[in-house]
């Protein structure tokens, strides 16, 4: 029984994240097929659909909204456009979220945000990994943040959270790590951290 237990996870193991990633991608798929389609459907006539029209206008509509970003005009009506979103309670705290997510993952990975860190636990040899998300605290209320102390977060294992601590800057070691290897390593525990799949055991 131990053996046969063995084998099946060992299938586990090899499809479940197969599956788990086609799953997704066909979700992300079918649903940008479905919203960005709706608007093509009266405007091209039958013979010219043909199946992932509407994720192509998704992606020249991301694109063509890029390129307009350029331009102070339309950065200006944005920020404009923003400042009055902002201005909701509750639709402010959703959409800082979000905005905030995104902006992080698509920063330069050579920038300040998120950089790879370790933090010595006082009165022990034992460290965590972070990443730092702010070191300048101008804007915030007084107390949050010092001078000489960046603000870490430290994800958990296994689960979407984790906890945010101001540390002084004299002890945080920086990693030589990539963000989405120190976050994989972080989430797996350590399991994996590099960005080559581990084979079934």
């Amino acid at each position: 029984m131990k053996s046969l237990g063995k084998i099946f996870a060992t299938g586990l193991l090899a499809v479940v994240p197969i599956v788990a990633t086609l799953y997704l991608l066909v979700w992300i798929f079918t649903t940008a097929e479905s919203f960005f389609g709706q608007a093509l459907f009266g405007l091209v006539p039958p013979y010219l659909r043909f199946p992932g029209m509407g994720v192509a206008l998704g992606i020249v509509a991301l694109f063509g909204v890029g390129l307009l970003m350029r331009a102070w005009v339309f950065r200006a009506l944005f920020h404009r456009i923003e400042h009055a979103v902002l201005s909701i309670p509750l639709v402010k705290s959703i959409y800082s979220a979000i905005r905030d997510f995104f902006a992080l993952i698509a920063n330069d990975e050579q920038g300040d945000n998120l950089k790879v860190v370790t933090v010595t636990w006082p009165g022990t040899a034992m460290r965590l990994v972070g990443f730092v998300t702010r070191s300048d605290f101008d804007g915030l209320p007084a107390g949050v943040g010092g001078a000489d102390e960046v603000a870490v977060y430290f994800p958990m294992s296994y689960q979407i959270g984790g906890y945010t601590l101001f540390v002084p800057t004299a002890q945080i070691t920086p990693v030589e790590m990539s963000r989405e290897a120190a976050m994989r390593f972080v989430l797996t525990a350590g399991v994996n951290a590099d960005d080559t799949p581990r084979p079934p055991a």
